[in-house]
């Protein structure tokens, strides 16, 4: 596949069938995200893959729980809002809970639940390149995958469940729920153009360039 195609079309997947993810994909998946860049090359990372049945029923009662306060912080205006046109921004997040309410429902089938964990993270930059080259990896696969930090509200709890020794300093930082797609890969098409989310040289100055489309396919 094409960098670009992979860049371009790589979207958050909520919808998956249960079918599952062998082995040797998970394992080119965590290959990928293993090369990526992190500070001093100190590979401060640990991924836990998990696909036993009990353990995903256990953490979907969770994540549920975590799921309704997330939205609540939203409701609330706790949580990011959009900078620009806030009808369109309301759809948006109309359209995401829909299938975000489906991801919920059946969080327990989902293939395969990758947790991310980081010592000094220093805010993720040495964490997220990792994250995304699994979910660039995965695309290439076939696999769909969702970036979720929801369970941040009961961190504690997922991680005495999943045995973390958080003595050593280990954080979770994100999960991943990796699975085949029902869903079609596409172009992000609701995005402001470059030139007016980019600068040159100094904050509100022209950028240069117009893009009125996106570059890929060219």
């Amino acid at each position: 596949m094409d960098v670009h195609e992979a860049l371009y079309t790589t979207r958050m997947m909520r919808r998956m069938r249960a079918d599952p993810i062998p082995p040797e994909i998970q394992a080119r998946i965590l290959d990928a995200a293993i090369r990526a860049p992190n500070g001093g090359n100190t590979q401060r990372w640990h991924f836990l893959a998990v696909d036993d049945p009990d353990t995903k029923t256990e953490l979907a009662a969770i994540y549920r729980r975590c799921r309704d306060r997330e939205y609540a912080d939203f409701d609330t205006g706790k949580l990011a809002t959009a900078l620009h046109d806030p009808e369109a921004h309301a759809e948006t997040m109309r359209l995401i809970k829909v299938s975000a309410d489906h991801f919920t429902e059946h969080f327990a089938e989902i293939p395969l639940l990758l947790f991310v964990f980081a010592i000094d993270d220093h805010g993720g930059a040495n964490i997220y390149p990792a994250i995304w080259s699994a979910l660039l990896a995965a695309r290439a696969e076939g696999i769909g995958g969702v970036l979720t930090t929801a369970l941040r509200y009961e961190a504690d709890r997922v991680l005495e469940l999943l045995g973390v020794p958080t003595g050593q300093g280990w954080e979770m930082t994100a999960m991943l729920a990796l699975g085949y797609p029902l869903g079609r890969w596409g172009v992000a098409a609701n995005r402001r153009p470059v030139h007016e989310v980019s600068s040159r040289n100094r904050w509100g100055r022209d950028f240069g360039i117009t893009v009125p489309a996106p570059l890929w396919p060219g």
